[in-house]
């Protein structure tokens, strides 16, 4: 009969630090400990980005409402305007958004103040939302009569800004991934296009066409756009594919791709059925530590980014 040693059944078992679940567990463990002890300043002036792709399901939304928490945990205060007339936005940031109540549509059709509409989510006193509901729907086509049509959020903005008494850090604009009047409207108000990329087949589809609409708004709207952001999301460590589009991404914007990549998550694809972002979900998990590493990058770009505007 075959006798194994106790000190042998021992030595099988005293090596847990070798498999990759524990390398994974280690890694988010430390990430979770650096992002404990880091510090950002924010840049004292607005930066007003909209997250765009013309191309559905790269997580454009959820990348809106958990890159918005996540600079709020990072101690910003952040206005999330909800473009979209599907309000998944809204949705997510635990706002109420019926047909009755307030939202972007009657600032872009009636002229309403966005403080009127503004309201704080339940997530962080530093959070707030302009949310979507069903009229704005129809706002594509009501837009197409209204004076200065392509400018109407920009003006909203300007003068939400100037009458602020403690002022904003970003504004992210969350818009339709189609090209209409409502993402005109996105484009002419930023100054910043933020684009969600996933890691899977066909991720660069539409993408010129993105680039394209981007040197039309500056020619004829807005001069002071850019793509200035770009952030990888749904990567899956596990397939080749994944690192095959993000080298592709990188190849092709170095300057512009963030260095964090957004995995592929349950937790983050839970966490709008409960009414909120992954940072409130579940804020120890790899998507909301993905989130908030890539909230520090964007932080941390900002001085860059004005000194690329001023000259």
């Amino acid at each position: 009969m075959f006798h194994v040693k106790q000190s042998e059944k021992a030595a099988s078992f005293a090596l847990p630090d070798d498999t990759p679940l524990a390398r994974e567990l280690a890694d988010l463990s430390a990430r979770r400990r650096a992002l404990a002890d880091v510090q950002v300043e924010f840049p004292g002036r607005t930066r007003i980005m909209t997250i765009s792709n013309q191309k559905g399901g790269v997580g454009k939304t959820t990348t809106t409402v958990n890159i918005a928490a996540a600079l709020a945990s990072l101690g910003g205060r952040v206005l999330v305007i909800d473009l979209d007339p599907q309000g998944n936005a809204s949705t997510a940031l635990g706002i109420p958004h019926s047909a009755d109540i307030p939202s972007i549509y009657d600032v872009l059709i009636d002229g309403f103040p966005i403080s009127d509409v503004v309201q704080k989510s339940p997530e962080s006193d530093t959070l707030f939302c302009a949310p979507s509901n069903i009229h704005l729907a129809g706002a594509e086509i009501e837009l197409v009569t209204q004076v200065a049509r392509e400018q109407r959020l920009k003006t909203a903005i300007d003068e939400y800004l100037r009458d602020l008494d403690t002022p904003l850090d970003f504004i992210l604009i969350d818009c339709p991934p189609s090209l209409g009047l409502l993402t005109i409207n996105a484009f002419t108000a930023a100054e910043e296009v933020f684009l969600p990329i996933q890691c899977e087949y066909y991720a660069l589809e539409g993408l010129s066409q993105l680039l394209g609409n981007i040197t039309m708004i500056q020619k004829h709207l807005n001069r002071g756009l850019r793509l200035s952001t770009i952030l990888l999301t749904m990567y899956d460590a596990r397939t080749k594919l994944s690192q095959q589009v993000a080298d592709e991404v990188r190849s092709h914007f170095p300057d512009e791709v963030l260095g964090t990549l957004i995995p592929r998550s349950v937790r983050i694809s839970e966490a709008p059925s409960f009414g909120q972002t992954v940072i409130a979900y579940d804020g120890n998990s790899a998507g909301a530590i993905a989130y908030r590493e890539a909230a520090v990058e964007i932080v941390r770009r900002g001085d860059g980014i004005a000194e690329k505007k001023e000259s």
